[in-house]
Parts: C-alpha cells; sequence; structure tokens
C-alpha cells in the first residue's frame, strides 16, 4: 500500500465525525470514497491531508507517518489536493497559476516583475496541455468556464509534481458532458503518470466506471468496502446510500 490510514478518528465535542476509519491504496489505483451528504468524507480529507488533527489514528505515505505534519509539507511528500470550492488565483492568467506551483516546488516564487515569468515556462505549458487548456494558457482563471476552472485546479496539483492525487468531487457542479471529460482526463493523467488517485464523488456513474475500489462512509464509519459489484450488492449500502 502506497497511502495507509490507520483507526482514524475525529470529534468535534461532543460530535464524531470520523470514527475509527482504516482504509489502503495500492500504488497505482483509483480508489473512491462516497457516501451521503455528511458522511465526514471532506473530514476524512482534511484529516488526511493536514487541515485538521485527528483525534486519534495515523496516516502514512510510502510508509512514512505523514500524521502531524502540515499541509505542506505534506504536498511536498508527493500528496496534491483538490477542493469542493474551486481553489485557484483568479487574477492570474491560467499560465501563472501553474507556473506559480511548478517555481513553488523548486523552492523558488513567481515575481511578477523579474525575469522568473519566463522560468518554467516548457513545464508550465506541458502541464496546461495535458489537461486541454493550451489555448486558454493566457486568459484570466476568473474569466474561464466552471469546467476549465476545475481543469486549471487540476493542472495545478500536477505542477506540483504527485505521486498521489486526492480529488475531493472533482465533477462538482459540472454538467453531464464537462463531468464524464473530466474524469476521462483523471483517468488518463493517472496512466501516463502513473499516479495513484483517491477521490469522493455524488455521481455514481462516475464511481463504478473509473474506480478499482470503492470504500462507502456513512456518519463517519466505515460500512463497505470492495469492488463494484461487491458495492452495488452490499445490502448495507443499498440501503442507506444507494437508495435501494
Amino acid at each position: 500500500m502506497i497511502f495507509e490510514v490507520q483507526r482514524l478518528s475525529k470529534a468535534f465535542g461532543g460530535l464524531m465525525a470520523v470514527y475509527n476509519v482504516n482504509l489502503g491504496v495500492k500504488q497505482g489505483d483509483i480508489h473512491a470514497i462516497i457516501g451521503p451528504n455528511g458522511a465526514g468524507k471532506t473530514t476524512f480529507f482534511n484529516l488526511v491531508t493536514g487541515y485538521l488533527k485527528p483525534t486519534t489514528g495515523m496516516v502514512t505515505f510510502k510508509n512514512e507517518d505523514i500524521t502531524k505534519l502540515s499541509p505542506h509539507k505534506i504536498c511536498r511528500k508527493g500528496i496534491a489536493r483538490s477542493f469542493q470550492k474551486v481553489n485557484i488565483y483568479p487574477r492570474l492568467t491560467a499560465f501563472e497559476n501553474v507556473q506559480v506551483a511548478v517555481l513553488s516546488r523548486r523552492g523558488k516564487t513567481l515575481n511578477l516583475f523579474s525575469p522568473s515569468k519566463k522560468m518554467a515556462r516548457k513545464e508550465t505549458e506541458e502541464i496546461l496541455d495535458s489537461v486541454g487548456l493550451a489555448g486558454q494558457s493566457g486568459l484570466l482563471a476568473d474569466s474561464l468556464s466552471h469546467g476549465d476552472k476545475k481543469r486549471l485546479e487540476l493542472a495545478i496539483t500536477l505542477g506540483n509534481d504527485p505521486e498521489m492525487l486526492l480529488l475531493d468531487e472533482p465533477t462538482a457542479g459540472m454538467s453531464s458532458e464537462e463531468t464524464e471529460a473530466t474524469m476521462l482526463l483523471v483517468e488518463r493523467l493517472a496512466r501516463e503518470r502513473n499516479l495513484t488517485v483517491l477521490f469522493t464523488e455524488h455521481d455514481m456513474s462516475v464511481v463504478f466506471g473509473i474506480s478499482k475500489r470503492i470504500t462507502v462512509l456513512h456518519q463517519g464509519v466505515v460500512i463497505a468496502e470492495g469492488t463494484h459489484e461487491e458495492i452495488k450488492q452490499n445490502e448495507t449500502v443499498q440501503r442507506v446510500y444507494l437508495g435501494e
């Protein structure tokens, strides 16, 4: 396993938002986490990426304990994350958004009034091309469509040269056409870059279409894990989530 979570819990006062979660993701897999609203999916992502500190439990990446690391240190280890709400620099161009990520990874900063504007140009252009934004690199990020903003956010994560992507509802707010195109893009990037992907999603056609394994959360507890068919046939999942 490249990524493991052991007995992870988070309490907010008397509320146990995540309880005793165990999860393992194999290198190169695309693994989905599903569950109803309020199941604890985003809290789980916040815990494993350092935005929240767990009440109990441990998170390891490539056999290294990363439980107490800050978000930027976890990113440096090779885990990049996207958010439900688009997280970009709206007043920078698409090119500059990705360039900032590339330069940050290299330990440099973007100074708009220095030669650094020309740095990392080739890598930035290649990343934008890989997500289908090469023709829009000079546009302000805020002027892009919602779907393209999500693609840009994905490009920013690639600028960090990750080994693992954590995508929190990557198709939120997209049309069915944008959803299909985005998940095909994620699948292609994972294959071409040998990325491990862990993502949350509400659209079951997306989940069953792309993931190798699925973990189901309900009220902060894992109630099932398995392949598509195992999840579809699980009576508990049918009752609490799939509505059958």
